[in-house]
């Protein structure tokens, strides 16, 4: 039996965030993981100034030998229409490959790794959580993203989750596909669908390419895809010789998400909890954000004995990311990457103008640059 005071399923960012708080307060953490660091992630990968101070990253010792791409710009639209050019004039995020970052933070964590541990087995003991039938912790905490087994055992099996469903590639550009490929370093592309229920992106990290497309109708996601690829490749900004490399991966918006979050001595956070921005579907400065308040939390049970403090951290998390839609809300408002209300031709047309693509698509809906960063020294 390998005892810990808490065990932590999922050693993504919002698994490394809660274990590193934790551990910097003296916590013994035991983190498993079923896979082995570093590893591929699929995700377009970039975060923004308030990811970088919540985690304290020290820039030049991460860039220092991994990838980390200052984005001053954007361009965005609706496909097969004029592109926005949003200029920021400085960095407004960072470009990063999940392999780099997220095995960064996990060694940057000092918590205890049992890695390639599936987990097929949870159980409720008198001392807590046991989990394989080998792992013990009196508090146990899901971060395995949206597959979760912890979620899965909390929740249950669902079929009624509005499920975003996303596929993509990245593959380091060769010099010939460097010459043809269109797509500006700083300047991110995004290419609203007409029907507003996903996006496609085009995002290149220094010499690494990211495609993709994310839609709440998984079934029709890869003739999307096909779509999309072949306007941009026709239009002469992408290379035609792409990889046949495509992931999918799956999550849910927090506004539209059932999951509960919190149990006895057992938490939720980031894709596990169901945190992915509702206009976006960035999850990373959910997760990371998440973490941090779930390790407050936690420290308010262990060093401070305050019974409540886990419960609290539903309220908790509804003060920073807003009040979940109930079963009724979300059947009135629809559950797509945006608001019902926005899905018209004015909405196309809004996405058209620069003041909006600044204002509201990338200010408030990629960037959220009106929420002030969360921290783990100024977290209650």
């Amino acid at each position: 039996m390998t005892s810990a005071e808490v065990l932590l399923v999922g050693g993504g960012p919002a698994g490394s965030s809660c274990a590193w708080t934790l551990r910097q307060a003296g916590i013994d953490v035991l983190l498993l993981d079923r896979a082995r660091f570093p590893r591929d992630k699929v995700c377009a990968g970039w975060i923004t100034p308030a990811v970088v101070e919540a985690l304290d990253l020290d820039v030049n010792d991460y860039r220092r030998t991994r990838t980390f791409q200052p984005i001053t710009a954007f361009r965005t639209g609706v496909m097969g229409r004029d592109l926005v050019d949003t200029a920021y004039g400085s960095a407004v995020s960072f470009g990063i490959l999940r392999r780099e970052f997220d095995h960064y933070l996990l060694e940057r964590s000092r918590a205890r790794l049992a890695l390639d541990v599936h987990v097929n087995r949870i159980e409720r003991t008198a001392a807590g959580w046991l989990v394989n039938g080998e792992y013990a912790a009196p508090l146990l905490v899901g971060a395995a993203g949206h597959f979760c087994p912890v979620a899965r055992w909390l929740n249950g099996p669902r079929r009624d989750e509005a499920v975003i469903a996303a596929k993509e590639v990245e593959f380091v550009l060769s010099p010939a596909q460097a010459s043809v490929c269109r797509v500006s370093a700083d300047a991110p592309e995004i290419y609203f669908c007409p029907d507003l229920a996903g996006y496609g992106w085009c995002f290149r990290k220094e010499q690494v390419l990211n495609v993709g497309i994310g839609r709440q109708d998984r079934h029709g996601l890869s003739e999307h895809l096909e779509r999309f690829v072949a306007g941009l490749q026709h239009a002469g900004r992408l290379p035609h010789d792409l990889p046949n490399a495509w992931r999918g991966h799956a999550y849910l918006l927090y506004d539209s998400s059932p999951r509960a979050m919190v149990a006895e001595n057992m938490l939720l956070i980031g894709d596990a909890a169901g945190l992915a921005y509702s206009q976006s579907g960035e999850g990373i400065r959910p997760a990371v954000e998440s973490g941090l308040l779930a390790a407050q939390a936690i420290l308010a049970v262990i060093r401070d004995h305050r019974s409540d403090a886990l419960a609290n951290y539903h309220t908790t998390m509804q003060a920073r990311f807003g009040r979940r839609a109930g079963p009724h809300d979300r059947a009135m408002s629809g559950n797509g990457l945006l608001p019902r209300a926005a899905v018209s031709g004015v909405a196309r047309r809004l996405l058209g103008t620069r003041w909006f693509s600044r204002h509201v698509v990338l200010d408030r809906w990629f960037l959220h640059r009106h929420e002030a960063p969360i921290t783990k020294r100024v977290v209650p």
